[in-house]
């Protein structure tokens, strides 16, 4: 049940009609919490609830390498909250249950506060300031238990500050009567007639300064940089994963699968007949229905360059399920994250035998930019442009235009786009399996 002062905050936040705005749901978290102040919320070991904020008892000010001042935060207009709630309820009845019981009564209920307040926000202009602020190195402690735990790592950007020091008060009364052959309760004791009236009043007092409402947003942590997520859902994660994950999650793939030299040719083959198709609409439901029989026990069937793939499946009696199974269903779905565009120009890489220096190169691209939540200029290295010249480089460039990045055959130099990352780590997944298969 709701605690009196939890009760009223959300009376509060209600009031004001800012669908961001959280109460704040005990006393303690609300001396707890300021403007700037770090909020982490752990993952709850259930899909059908969410575990409550957790105030930490630092800042952002706290884990960012020192700098000038920050900007004043804009104050708006101090304001008031006045609520009041009587409820008064009449009851009466017989009970027999081997013993006589008539009664009746009368509950009342009252409710009242009054809050003086103000909601403190921080301008844009403070976050772009204060976003120019590096992460030390090491990182501080209270990350790394965050990151440990697996938490995810809030700040607080507006509050909503008491001006007063408002005491809350509930007050509630029975008043019960009758003719009573079994003891009730201390109001009434032994047999005939009887009546009482019992009051409770409870009162909290809340200091002044305590915050009772705040709106946050996710912060998200990568190498000495950070950022805000700006997304209203928070389906970001705080400790987004390395690229050095994505690179272990495919050779994983690749070592369980122990595809023999015959498996693997016939794999590379009939892909590069379905992928080589120019009707697209042809090649990607061809394989979508490979996705389909795949996942079937048994496998379907199929006619053409699919069905070869799974009669040679239904051959590889050693690992059928673990792992080649699991790789040609890994490449499938890495292949129906890219555009129809990219399908052919796989099949004309997959031609010239350029699958390697095309990896390498969106490595180059991936790994130092995994992280990087801002549009920021890069340049590809000439080393890795070296064996992509003439048409192989035009396909190169075409794939990573498919993804987002805007390149120039004339010209190395092209601007990071977050958006790309999904796509350029399907891309990645995509030719290292497909380059493990060229090697048969």
């Amino acid at each position: 049940m709701p605690s009196m002062f939890e009760k009223i905050t959300k009376k509060l936040v209600k009031e004001l009609g800012d669908r961001q705005l959280r109460p704040v749901k005990c006393l303690v978290s609300a001396t707890k919490i300021h403007q700037f102040s770090l909020i982490q919320r752990k993952k709850a070991r259930s899909q059908f609830w969410q575990l409550p904020d957790e105030p930490l008892d630092v800042s952002l000010m706290h884990i960012l390498e020192p700098g000038s001042s920050v900007p004043d935060a804009a104050v708006e207009v101090p304001a008031a909250f006045s609520y009041t709630v009587v409820r008064k309820q009449q009851a009466a009845g017989s009970v027999n249950a081997g013993a006589e019981a008539g009664f009746s009564g009368e509950t009342a209920a009252c409710r009242a506060t009054f809050l003086e307040y103000r909601i403190v926000s921080t301008p844009e202009e403070t976050w772009n300031h204060l976003q120019q602020r590096k992460l030390p190195d090491p990182e501080p402690a209270v990350l790394k238990q965050c990151r440990e735990a697996g938490a995810n790592v809030y700040v607080v950007t507006d509050t909503v500050e008491l001006l007063n020091n408002p005491v809350l008060t509930d007050l509630s009364s029975a008043n019960v009567s009758g003719k009573f052959s079994l003891p009730l309760d201390i109001l009434v004791k032994g047999k005939g007639q009887g009546g009482g009236l019992k009051v409770r009043e409870k009162t909290v007092t809340v200091p002044k300064g305590s915050v009772v409402a705040y709106k946050r947003k996710q912060l998200v942590f990568y190498r000495r940089g950070w950022g805000i997520c700006y997304c209203e859902d928070n389906d970001q994660e705080t400790f987004p994963t390395d690229f050095k994950l994505l690179e272990e999650e495919v050779s994983q793939k690749v070592k369980a699968a122990k595809l023999s030299k015959g498996m693997q040719n016939i794999v590379f083959s009939n892909l590069l007949a379905m992928l080589g198709d120019h009707k697209a609409l042809q090649d990607r439901k061809a394989l979508q229905n490979l996705m389909y029989k795949l996942e079937q026990e048994p496998f379907g069937h199929l006619d053409g360059p699919g069905g070869t793939i799974l009669t040679e499946l239904r051959k590889d009696s050693r690992y059928p399920e673990v792992g080649s199974k699991c790789l040609i269903l890994y490449l499938l779905e890495a292949l129906m994250v890219l555009s129809d565009i990219q399908h052919v120009l796989l099949a004309q890489s997959m031609e010239k035998r350029i699958l390697l220096p095309q990896r390498d190169l969106v490595r180059s691209l991936l790994e130092p930019n995994f992280n990087c939540f801002q549009n920021i200029p890069f340049t590809l290295q000439p080393k890795l442009l070296a064996p992509l010249q003439g048409e192989g480089l035009a396909i190169t460039y075409g794939l990573l235009d498919e993804c987002g990045l805007k390149m120039e055959l004339n010209s190395p130099r092209s601007t990071w786009d977050p958006e790309a990352k999904e796509p350029l780590s399907a891309l990645y997944g995509t030719l290292s399996v497909l380059k493990q298969l060229a090697e048969a």
